[in-house]
């Protein structure tokens, strides 16, 4: 049988190969609007089923909880959470930075996760105590990620990640991020900047909107590379709102305080927006 981390793989890889035939296709993909404004398509459904159908095959006493289908039975301790296409605004532009992020949620904490990043022909993974790494969609160059070592856990200048990025940054996503942006230093991104955390290239991510989909595979790479996690309230598992990434929990602190602490903002009034 499979571990819960080759699955979280495998139904990651499946989800990959089926958005990318949509991907190929852009311009016979028709575009809906959710009722809070979110673009979906027929993409981001098919590869959810994909993902819901390797999962319910494997471990059909699990319940499954995805961004387009919502919860689907009772698995008591475990829970898979998916997210079908992280980023389809991206996807529908023809960015290449969209992510297919399949996790596990075993006792209320994320046991293992999975991010594939298609387009890119990259995979992430990470397992609770077992670290993180990436590899080729093929499973070759696989390597460990770990956070940027030996700099300084200061936050002016520190080289900073804003999510999501345009053509769904809004003003109201400048305004979060902006008490770090006056400190840091923003750099563009080419991949995911969580994932660039994990794996050295940046020293902080802000992600300004999200689902627990959104966060329950990054939050889970990034510390098992060494960085720290969490949100308004504190280090800990993936919630909805603004989500703060960080290559050590120092740097994670002052970070925190000028988002919300030095700002006055409390973050309660960001929960629940979508991310995209």
């Amino acid at each position: 049988m499979l571990s819960d981390l080759d699955l979280a793989r495998r139904a990651a890889l499946t989800g990959a190969s089926v958005a990318l035939r949509h991907f190929d296709a852009l311009a016979d993909l028709p575009r809906e609007r959710k009722p809070d404004g979110s673009v979906v398509t027929a993409a981001d459904r098919d590869t959810e089923a994909a993902i819901r159908e390797v999962l319910r095959a494997a471990r059909p006493a699990d319940a499954v909880l995805g961004e387009e289908g919502g919860e689907v039975g009772a698995g008591g301790r475990r829970r898979w959470i998916v997210d079908p296409i992280d980023g389809t605004a991206q996807f529908v532009s023809g960015d290449d930075r969209w992510l297919v992020l399949v996790a596990l949620e075993v006792d209320g904490e994320i046991a293992v996760g999975a991010a594939a990043v298609p387009a890119q022909g990259t995979l992430w993974w990470a397992s609770r105590g077992g670290g993180a790494f990436r590899s080729a969609l093929d499973g070759t160059a696989r390597q460990r990620v770990t956070v940027a070592a030996g700099r300084p856990d200061v936050l002016d200048g520190a080289r900073l990640g804003v999510v999501p990025a345009p053509p769904n940054y809004l003003d109201t996503d400048r305004r979060i991020a902006a008490p770090l942006a006056e400190r840091a230093t923003t750099a563009e991104w080419d991949v995911h900047a969580p994932l660039l955390v994990a794996s050295g290239g940046l020293d902080l991510a802000v992600q300004t909107r999200g689902e627990l989909w959104d966060f329950a595979v990054t939050s889970l790479i990034v510390t098992e590379a060494g960085g720290a996690y969490g949100g308004a309230d504190g280090i800990r598992g993936p919630r909805a709102g603004t989500s703060l990434f960080a290559r050590s929990p120092q740097l994670w602190r002052q970070a925190h305080r000028a988002l919300w602490r030095d700002s006055g903002a409390g973050g309660e009034d960001q929960r629940g927006q979508r991310a995209q």
